[in-house]
């Protein structure tokens, strides 16, 4: 066993010891626990802002972009985020013991299936420190300890972060080993998590293209992960137009460097010579680059020509692929080519054509008439969420407290014997 090796197993060691004690908590103590490290976030807002910008400097004088900067970045605003999105899972009815399913057979067995805590999470991340709180408190809530491993350039943060969490755990009476911050960025810890079969049980990436294609490629843990957010909106001939420009700005410039940000503009042809100039005018007022077809170059001319890489690119910047389509099938058609199974919006008017788009489109979101920056789980009332699950086993959209939960299956009888 290497040196990364051992210190996971350590890690994993203590974490099992604090998840036992977490499975068997009451529920009142994991919310308990949630309102003191909320608390303790809003107490010590000054030292977070202190520490987040030691990583903010560093980055800018690594001249990364700015849409990495903006993720790395915290404010007033974001800190009170983290804080409210703890309350926020507070309030949720508990995870664990809810009774999914229950029957009772013929032959008088009662049988009832139970959620029960998966375990021991590993959640690995790069730059999003808020990462740290959202995915230890939804973990603590679902009864699991988590293993964090947060990225080299949020490493003062986070970690400052991951110690809040486990003063407050202290504080309402359980181990701080429910959430521990792995010490160090040596990128072999990364590979060492991957493969601790048997300690951790679950590994959850968060970050961009390379980290989750290391992560599905290495794992020999069960990954949830989603590999990037190709997002399109598609404008429908039926599309009330204020909506439809409206929508389209806030879905890609509200925050571009988010994996619900859109991507691609899909545009029905029938209206695009009047709608697709409006659009237009309004995303390069707010500073967004577009890169379109020929059909729609020629109709905006600051477009630039797309080629084929910009229907399969996640931006994570001010920049937008636009292709004009032949109505609802072509941009279905579309989607299911190029998309990445995240999230998916149609803007119209019609209630067929969107209940066709919501049954057709096969991603873990699919929308009608709202901003693709809604794909979050602190907007579904989950609280908030560790990431967006894409796969189709076990968690799929936002992963929340009960996509954090198993179950089993409790089996009550009265003497019967199995001929």
């Amino acid at each position: 066993m290497n040196d990364q090796s051992a210190m996971i197993s350590e890690l994993v060691a203590n974490a099992r010891v604090a998840q036992n004690v977490l499975a068997n908590s009451d529920y009142t103590a994991r919310v308990g626990a949630l309102t003191h490290i909320a608390a303790l976030i809003r107490d010590r807002r000054d030292d977070i802002l202190t520490t987040n910008a030691i990583d903010v400097n560093r980055a800018v004088e690594n001249k990364v972009s700015t849409a990495f900067i903006d993720r790395l970045t915290l404010d007033n605003d974001r800190v009170e985020a983290m804080a409210a999105g703890l309350e926020a899972i507070a309030t949720l009815r508990d995870p664990l013991g809810a009774v999914l399913a229950e029957w009772t057979q013929p032959n008088g067995l009662h049988i009832s299936r139970v959620s029960t805590p998966l375990g021991i999470i590993g959640v690995i991340y790069e730059s999003r420190p808020n990462v740290t709180i959202d995915a230890g408190g939804l973990c603590l809530m679902a009864g699991n300890a988590a293993i964090l491993r947060g990225g080299s350039d949020s490493h003062h943060t986070a970690t400052l972060l991951a110690e809040i969490m486990g003063q407050g755990l202290g504080a309402a009476g359980l181990p701080a080993g429910a959430v521990q911050m792995v010490p160090t960025s040596d990128r072999a810890a990364v590979g060492a998590m991957l493969t601790a079969t048997g300690e951790i049980d679950v590994i959850i990436p968060r970050g961009g293209r390379s980290l989750v294609e290391r992560v599905q490629n290495e794992a020999r843990v069960p990954v949830f992960a989603h590999l990037e957010g190709i997002c399109h909106l598609y404008i429908s001939a039926h599309a009330d137009a204020k909506k439809a420009v409206s929508i389209a700005v806030n879905a890609k410039m509200r925050r571009t460097g988010i994996c619900g940000a859109a991507e691609t503009l899909l545009i029905d042809r029938a209206i695009a010579s009047t709608m697709l100039p409006q659009i237009a005018t309004a995303l390069l007022d707010a500073g967004c680059e577009l890169r379109g077809d020929a059909d729609s170059c020629a109709l905006v001319p600051e477009m630039i020509a797309a080629t084929d890489e910009d229907w399969v690119t996640e931006y994570l910047d001010s920049i937008i692929a636009v292709r004009i389509v032949d109505g609802l099938d072509a941009a279905i058609a579309h989607i299911g080519t190029y998309g990445s199974d995240h999230t998916d919006c149609i803007i119209t008017e019609d209630e067929a054509e969107a209940e066709r788009f919501l049954a057709l489109v096969d991603s873990a979101i699919v929308m009608v008439n709202a901003s693709t920056q809604f794909a979050d789980g602190g907007e579904f009332g989950m609280g908030a969420e560790i990431g967006i699950a894409t796969g189709r086993l076990h968690a799929r959209g936002p992963v929340g407290t009960a996509q954090l939960t198993s179950f089993k299956y409790a089996v009550r009888g009265n003497g019967q014997t199995r001929p």
